[in-house]
């Protein structure tokens, strides 16, 4: 492993990474500027820091590396320090620590308290729970494509509604109450960016107490009548001294319903929009629907719907001959190791039979994504039942609109023509 010189002025790789990281465009189309990253700079040491940084601020953006890090007992998610953000002064940080500090998602959580969190919902997410939800989740998907036909918006008729009607029926929020969260979620998503505005962090931060609102009236409604939905599961642990406190119950529901929905959203717009531009791929899985779980797969390598993850070294650790001070903050591009050729053979191919292994879209290591089997799920029925319905599904706009973000990457709308 090997990295550049920290240079006194700003050098090419850090010109690429602010263009990939801060700008609309940079964010729209990041895998040439991944190719270039991975093959010149493939674990580079930022000149310039965000507020608060210790130890350096490193990127990386080969599989290995990257999985590495994830994988690491070394590497935590210190929740102080993951809160640095370029864009914001060090009194509007200060602001920020302050203000999510009271707030303990296990996203930003290291052991103990992500292993006693994480406990208490894992078995919700297992693969054999969730795979006993396919056939229900079969219908809610033909109960949103039955209405549906000719011009619409993929994203409004089903990426949206289906795994927001999942998770909803699993957490106990009543429908009426669901669409509201699109917005609020992708609002609060901002505080995850690695570039940031003082204002969309404002906004963020306003959404997340709005979503703490609501769900601590919730939760007091469902104290009166448990049922047996997951957030009666988790008033309940907290009832019976598992040390779950109301912060961690109202961040927990809020986690668990907005990961739930929204990066799955992302899978299916991403990834039938990868089919689209890649018509024989679509007509193989089309003509073989034993491909779907490979192809689901596949979509997800192709256009991941996170990008970027991040870790904070604890103390100083080495890494294939690389040293990482102790407060170095590590953004692991999951994007580009996704297209890394030393991984994954004409990586820049779609092909849904493809089985070389697992990519970096869950992540990797005691943080792997808790809902990875209910994403797979969801896209498998989604794309299954698309295919067997329509004999066309053609795409209205060639160059279909990505929210400017680079964490979470999706689209906002994927207009087509169903037949």
């Amino acid at each position: 492993m090997t990295t550049t010189d920290a240079a006194p002025t700003i050098g090419p790789a850090d010109a690429l990474l602010f263009e990939l990281l801060a700008t609309p465009e940079g964010r729209a189309d990041p895998y040439p500027r991944y190719a270039r990253l991975r093959e010149h700079w493939p674990v580079h040491k930022l000149v310039v820091d965000p507020p608060g940084s210790t130890g350096g601020t490193w990127v990386l953006t080969r599989f290995d590396h990257c999985q590495a890090v994830l994988r690491h007992p070394g590497f935590g998610k210190d929740f102080a320090a993951m809160q640095r953000r370029w864009g914001l002064s060090e009194e509007e940080l200060a602001a920020q620590q302050a203000f999510s500090s009271d707030r303990p998602s296990m996203l930003f959580r290291d052991p103990p308290d992500h292993t006693r969190l994480r406990g208490l919902v894992s078995k919700a997410f297992t693969p054999r729970t969730v795979e006993a939800l396919r056939p229900h989740i079969v219908r809610l998907c033909d109960e949103l494509l039955d209405p549906i036909g000719g011009e619409v918006d993929i994203m409004a008729a089903l990426a949206f509604p289906l795994p927001v009607t999942v998770i909803g029926e699993m957490l106990g929020v009543p429908p009426a109450d669901r669409p509201q969260f699109q917005r609020l979620v992708r609002t609060s998503a901002a505080a995850l960016e690695p570039f940031v505005s003082a204002e969309l962090l404002t906004a963020a931060n306003e959404a997340t107490l709005e979503m703490e609102e609501y769900f601590r009236h919730l939760v007091a409604e469902r104290r009166k009548a448990l049922g047996d939905d997951l957030l009666s599961q988790l008033i309940l642990a907290e009832d019976d001294g598992d040390q779950l406190s109301e912060l961690e119950l109202l961040s927990t529901a809020i986690l668990l319903f907005a990961a739930g929905f929204e990066t799955t959203t992302n899978l299916i717009g991403n990834g039938l929009l990868a089919l689209l531009r890649h018509p024989d791929q679509l007509d193989r899985l089309r003509a073989d629907p034993g491909l779907l779980a490979s192809g689901v797969d596949e979509l997800l390598r192709y256009d991941s719907p996170v990008q970027v993850n991040g870790r904070i070294a604890g103390d100083d650790v080495e890494i294939d001959g690389q040293r990482f001070p102790g407060g170095s903050t590590v953004l692991v591009l999951q994007g580009a190791a996704n297209r890394d050729p030393r991984r994954f053979s004409d990586p820049d191919r779609l092909e849904v039979g493809r089985s070389e292994g697992a990519s970096m879209s869950f992540g990797s290591g005691i943080h792997f994504c808790l809902g990875a089997a209910l994403a797979r799920v969801e896209g498998q029925v989604v794309f299954g039942r698309l295919l067997q319905r329509f004999s066309g599904i053609d795409l209205l706009d060639d160059t279909p609109r990505y929210r400017d973000s680079i964490t979470l990457r999706g689209l906002a709308e994927l207009p087509v023509r169903l037949s």
